[in-house]
């Protein structure tokens, strides 16, 4: 069945399953409660990140699960990500360690830096200036943090490596200087955001694209009630955000989705096949084309609203 896909990692060990809960949930009885729901309807990938600030409470859901005997390590995929004020060399390690400690786990299956964009290191996760500016680090490159992450594969801990939020242009940097390439890749990418030249360059590297936002966040305009989408869903018996997420695994993608709606996170795992005419339509008549989240071109993560036509900053 479509929801138990899993793409083997060309670049890395295993295989991901195309089915992936996200856990950027604020709250941390609400995380545990969430990630317990999703693992009893059926996910077995998690994407975790030390920036969320939660990794304690999924650890709680995952090591409570093994104790009652419901979960094998083995059989979970579990992501997580370094953020950008630990992109020098030296803080990578450390880092790593820290959220395998909170998330309880011996190994991770991969390990992405979070966004290119290196912060000013330390303890305050968003460094400011006194306009109020991010204070990026100029001391480091891209490919000196991707070093080290190729040292975690090195030492048996991390199975996995990649990169997220990242432009065509950036990736293939990367792809070209790196001894171990990305295994995945995971951007915003949806049916108003369907990034096919980076899906097409993704599938010639052997890169696995992990999309987020794959339901389009619920932002305005709504990719769930675009015309062509609950067309199909009424033909195919599936609901709108089933058809988004059949489509995100049909056309070779893994896909990330979170709720904290247990009815929620049920339909979410629940999509079946659809139609290649479905197919078809999806990337023939679909017209809107926009992107939510503008941390690609900043590193700082924050969906944009959209009021009266006009972007204004959350």
């Amino acid at each position: 069945m479509l929801r138990f896909k899993k793409i083997p990692l060309s670049h890395g060990t295993g295989a991901i399953p195309v089915a992936g809960f996200g856990t950027l949930i604020p709250d941390a009885v609400a995380t545990k409660e969430a990630v317990r729901s999703a693992l009893s309807t059926g996910f077995r990938h998690f994407d975790c990140a030390e920036r969320y600030l939660n990794e304690e409470a999924v650890g709680a859901a995952f090591s409570e699960a093994m104790a009652a005997g419901t979960l094998r390590r083995e059989d979970l995929f579990v992501t997580t990500k370094l953020w950008n004020t630990n992109h020098r060399p030296e803080r990578v390690r450390p880092a790593f360690d820290a959220s395998c400690r909170r998330l309880k786990v011996d190994y991770v299956d991969a390990y992405l830096i979070h966004t290119p964009f290196a912060f000013l290191p330390g303890e305050e996760k968003d460094p400011r200036d006194e306009y109020g500016h991010v204070i990026y680090d100029p001391g480091v490159k891209l490919i000196d943090t991707w070093r080290a992450l190729e040292e975690l594969v090195d030492s048996g801990r991390c199975r996995s490596i990649g990169l997220s939020d990242v432009s065509l242009e950036k990736l293939k940097e990367i792809v070209e200087a790196a001894r171990i390439k990305p295994a995945i890749v995971q951007v915003e990418a949806h049916p108003y955001l369907p990034e096919w030249e980076l899906l097409e360059y993704c599938q010639e590297q052997g890169i696995v694209l992990l999309a987020f936002a794959a339901l389009g966040h619920g932002m305005v305009p709504n990719l769930l009630a675009d015309p062509v989408v609950t067309a199909i869903a009424d033909r195919t018996g599936q609901t709108p955000a089933q058809v988004a997420l059949a489509w995100a695994a049909q056309r070779g993608t893994a896909f990330l989705t979170t709720s904290v709606n247990p009815k929620r996170i049920g339909e979410n795992f629940d999509f079946s096949t659809l139609p290649e005419e479905a197919m078809l339509q999806m990337r023939g008549h679909i017209t809107t084309n926009i992107r939510f989240n503008g941390v690609v071109d900043t590193g700082v993560p924050g969906f944009i609203p959209r009021v009266s036509g006009v972007q204004a900053a959350k």
